[in-house]
């Protein structure tokens, strides 16, 4: 089921980098124009949670948020473990990917793909 795009602020950011490599990565993949990004959480990884990133289709128990062009999706529930985060991207000699920088996170472990809150 689909659901309207929410008129709220999102409650996480995306750097131009990572909007940018967003916009690339549906592009270059082909994604249908009804995916978005998804960003949560999962139970797992060595702090407890880890953190979900993909693209699917809004869910019932989904919000939507459109981030300079980009449709967000967001599992309500989720939205309290990741309020403030902002989601980076990173090209570089000896790293690359999408860099979370999570201020509801108590702690990270030492490869910043899971946290405790």
């Amino acid at each position: 089921m689909a659901t309207a795009v929410s008129t709220k602020l999102a409650p996480i950011t995306l750097t131009p980098r990572a909007l940018e490599e967003v916009r690339n990565i549906l592009v270059e993949k082909a994604v249908p124009g009804e995916y978005g990004l998804r960003v949560g959480v999962q139970g797992g990884g060595c702090s407890g949670m880890s953190y979900l990133l993909g693209f699917d289709k809004p869910k019932e128990q989904d919000e939507t948020f459109d981030i300079d062009g980009v449709l967000l999706i967001m599992d309500k529930k989720h939205a309290m473990y990741v309020l403030g985060m902002e989601v980076d991207f990173q090209d570089g000699l000896n790293a690359r990917g999408f860099i979370f920088s999570n201020p509801q996170a108590k702690s990270t472990c030492g490869c910043g793909s899971s946290f405790s809150a």
